[in-house]
């Protein structure tokens, strides 16, 4: 697989499972660092809107990949007989990475007519790990002149805002581990992750993939929503420029949704993982 990654320089990835607590790293954080994926790009729109009445929800999340808390330089440090008597972490935020996503974020609103960027941070408490990356990226900015508003916002803040009113964000750009959690926050304002795509971008490779987990519970019953993996294909056609065709699915998938009896069962619906599927080919136009 990665030979083919390596040649293609794209891929369309379905969900890995990662162990909790032992055994070995994410296999997903592996591919990052394997091709150097730097951002990771979520969007959220509402297809459907029973889980927040009448919002419309239309941002993108995009946020750094390789750096912050989830390097993994992390041990134990051993007090008497108790070998794991303290855990011990570190965040690691280079100036360089945060420039190279700031530079991504602003590029990717230019290119997509999006106006609006928030740099969401913790620079109150954590001031020199996310200082640096709050004051690089408002530094980069500065290269955009009046083409962008730029504002900054605490993450806490941040994740009450989107509950409250999520429509005034446009592009939230932020580290790895807050990153990660507000995507999930914002997949469940658009009816939960069934339904958010990801795409993680580097110079070079591109991999896209359903940003949930694997559900072993519901594996071969037919009841699985595959809408995200769908989203994140078209995500994979803009990505190399087929943009007709990428409308074309999100179109297909607009209209299956928004027949309820059309929908899998996690978004109140009746149909098959197959039955959703044949609906969404038979919108296609």
């Amino acid at each position: 697989m990665l030979a083919n990654i390596h040649e293609t320089k794209l891929a369309l990835k379905a969900p890995l499972e990662t162990p909790i607590g032992e055994g070995f790293r994410s296999a997903n954080v592996r591919l990052r660092e394997e091709f150097k994926l730097y951002a990771n790009v979520r969007p959220a729109t509402s297809f459907i809107h029973h889980r927040r009445g009448t919002d419309k929800i239309d941002l993108v999340l995009i946020r750094e990949n390789t750096e912050g808390l989830y390097v993994g330089v992390e041990h134990f440090i051993p007090i008497d007989d108790d070998p794991k008597a303290v855990a011990e972490a570190s965040g690691i935020i280079t100036r360089s990475g945060c420039r190279r996503i700031a530079k991504f974020t602003f590029d990717y609103a230019i290119k997509t007519g999006r106006k609006k960027i928030t740099i969401v941070h913790k620079a109150n408490i954590l001031k020199a790990l996310t200082g640096l990356f709050l004051e690089t990226a408002m530094d980069v900015g500065k290269e955009y002149g009046k083409e962008l508003e730029i504002e900054e916002r605490i993450v806490d803040n941040t994740a009450m805002q989107l509950v409250i009113n999520p429509s005034q964000f446009n592009i939230i750009l932020t580290t790895n581990m807050f990153g990660d959690i507000l995507s999930d926050e914002i997949a469940g304002l658009i009816g939960g992750l069934g339904l958010a795509p990801g795409g993680n971008i580097g110079k070079d490779v591109a991999i896209f993939e359903a940003v949930h987990g694997t559900a072993p519970d519901i594996a071969g019953k037919g009841i699985a929503n595959p809408t995200a993996l769908y989203l994140a294909s078209a995500m994979m056609l803009d990505h190399i420029n087929e943009k007709n065709m990428a409308d074309n699915l999100r179109n297909a998938i607009k209209k299956t949704l928004k027949n309820k009896d059309d929908r899998t069962s996690d978004l109140g619906g009746t149909a098959s993982t197959k039955e959703y599927t044949l609906s969404v080919i038979d919108n296609l136009a």
